[in-house]
């Protein structure tokens, strides 16, 4: 039996999505039932979703995209709360590590965009604190998910239900093309057991 390398099969599974998410013309209702995974696909979408407002806040400051101090927090926060619902910190973070990463990828390409495009650019700073407690809320979200999903995660069918429900998802919430591949991204990892 091959084993297939974990860099690999996130790339593979990145790329189902954003096929699904590009082929998808319009997709049928469906239930929590035969969407099990939308749940957690809205949370992240609704996570990464912060990161445009984030971007406008660091926008013209010397406040940079890259925040190890925040992410070490952000990391160390979902941690205790994976321990206290008895999931496996070390897959919680590696999948909140997805999620930051999706969320830098976004701020990277708007400051790329308001660059070469100024008049684009935000002209209101937003307030990070003010941003700090919704990412949060957000992480709770997506923890809950994980611990209400877990069965579907660790099961054969999670890469086939996670990318219909992030199809659904980027439907749902109109996703432009960056934000439908920064969901991909960060939804990578989420397949897999939660608990130890």
């Amino acid at each position: 039996m091959t084993t297939v390398r974990p860099a690999l099969a996130r790339r593979t599974a990145v790329a189902a999505v954003m096929l699904a998410m590009s082929t998808a013309g319009g997709t049928a209702p469906a239930s929590a039932h035969t969407r099990p995974l939308e749940p957690i696909a809205l949370a992240v979408s609704l996570r990464l979703a912060t990161a445009d407002t984030v971007a406008a806040a660091k926008w013209g400051t010397p406040s940079p995209i890259d925040d190890p101090a925040r992410e070490a927090q952000v990391l160390g926060a979902v941690a205790a709360q994976a321990a206290d619902e008895g999931l496996s910190a070390g897959r919680v973070q590696q999948i909140f590590r997805d999620q930051i990463e999706a969320n830098k990828e976004v701020q990277r390409a708007l400051f790329g965009w308001w660059s070469v495009a100024p008049g684009a650019a935000p002209t209101v700073r937003p307030d990070l604190t003010q941003v700090r407690p919704v990412i949060d809320r957000q992480n709770t979200d997506i923890l809950l998910q994980l611990r209400e999903q877990e069965a579907v995660l660790a099961g054969p069918g999670c890469v086939h239900a996670l990318v219909d429900a992030a199809v659904a998802v980027a439907a749902e919430q109109r996703l432009d093309p960056l934000h439908q591949a920064t969901l991909a991204r960060a939804l990578v990892s989420i397949c897999g057991p939660v608990r130890e």
